[in-house]
């Protein structure tokens, strides 16, 4: 299989940006349960304005990850992987079965209760840790391997962004909202017009996230909606959005995702570990990425090919496809994104967390032995 520049430098960005994740959360744990504790969780908290830091990062940075994640799934649906349709069906149904299965999971121990909001914790799979663990494993990864991982992981973050969009908005105040999509629908008429100067969408893209943040609808989606009327061209000219993209890449991977870990992994150490794991809301998280996502990913992989609805490249075997599958349990950026906008007890968000980094660190262990015992490039 052919990849373009562009795959490979989405590849390499995302792989050294997983590895980066990984150091800034192991150094952030590490600054949480040092001496220093108080000074480092305190720092989060520190008023920038109306806002503190911890905000300013979940809202506003992290509305430049979700522009640039726009930005990749306009792309993979115009010349991508999901812009052919029986090469987009396979990562299709296996995101499908990624989300719907973790989904019923924690449903089945959390259905009814207070906390059943938290449903969409174990929907998403975290691109840049994903990467990070198939990197690991070098040249005995096929390379469609990697571009199933890389679309499933976009389609997966499509779905947590339509459920966040619909689930975990606060009371919505219309006013703001009317004010933010009259801004996109302006936008939309520049892309029409082919205004091809980003200071046009840009500065009116800042003003559409002020008023999605005082909306109730979370700001992180003006990203999403900014992404979507940015100019782009399948010819083999630079576009609007080309340039964007090229442009956040380094950024999002090497500052707004690490500043995110490090903001949002201060957790102290010193907790129950029975009350912290094995209480409902635990146990559908962590089953829901540990057996969940690999159960789904695969059985709905599986049947959508026998059924002939998509095909499994020449160069994919099944069995790396289930490694694939159990690496689609690692979440780290939506997970725990979803998780502060699910819960309002911090004890349970800090619980939630823990769960997700170990649920997480397990599915990348599992998945990267497994795949590194049995996969080759030939077909089973």
């Amino acid at each position: 299989m052919k990849i373009t520049k562009l795959f490979s430098s989405f590849f390499e960005s995302e792989k050294s940006g997983g590895l980066l994740l990984i150091f800034c959360t192991i150094v952030s744990l590490a600054l949480a349960n040092s001496t220093f504790s108080g000074a480092y969780i305190s720092f989060w908290h520190l008023k920038f304005g109306f806002l503190s830091l911890e905000t300013w990062i979940n809202d506003g940075l992290m509305a430049i990850f979700f522009l640039l994640i726009g930005l990749e799934l306009k792309r993979e649906f115009y010349v991508g992987e999901l812009s052919r349709i029986r090469n987009a069906m396979l990562p299709f149904f296996a995101a499908l079965g990624g989300m719907i299965v973790p989904v019923l999971i924690y449903l089945l121990f959390n259905f009814g209760s207070k906390n059943q909001l938290g449903f969409g914790i174990p929907m998403a799979t975290d691109i840049a840790f994903a990467l990070a663990i198939l990197s690991l494993l070098g040249k005995k990864i096929p390379t469609s391997l990697k571009v199933f991982l890389t679309a499933l992981a976009v389609l997966d973050d499509l779905g947590a962004i339509i459920v966040i969009a619909i689930f975990y908005s606060k009371t919505i105040i219309w006013l703001y909202l009317l004010a933010s999509l009259s801004i996109f629908a302006v936008l939309l008429v520049f892309n029409r017009l082919r205004i091809k100067n980003l200071f046009f969408y840009i500065i009116p893209g800042v003003l559409m996230w002020v008023c999605m943040f005082n909306s109730g609808i979370h700001a992180t989606i003006s990203g999403v909606l900014l992404a979507l009327v940015i100019p782009f061209r399948t010819i083999k000219i630079n576009s609007p959005a080309d340039l964007l993209q090229d442009i956040l890449h380094l950024p999002v991977a090497y500052f707004v995702l690490p500043i995110f870990a490090m903001a949002n992994t201060a957790l102290l150490l010193n907790f129950d570990w029975k009350d912290t794991f094995f209480c409902a809301t635990s146990l559908g998280i962590a089953l829901g990425l540990l057996i969940g996502k690999p159960i789904g990913i695969f059985v709905f992989s599986y049947f959508s090919v026998r059924a002939k609805i998509s095909k499994l490249p020449y160069d994919m075997s099944w069995k790396s496809l289930f490694g694939a599958s159990i690496l689609g349990g690692i979440g780290f950026t939506m997970y725990i994104f979803i998780t502060l906008l699910a819960f309002y007890d911090i004890n349970l968000v800090q619980n939630s967390k823990m769960v997700v980094l170990t649920s997480s660190f397990l599915s990348g262990l599992v998945g990267f032995l497994f795949l590194k015992l049995s996969v080759s490039t030939k077909k089973d």
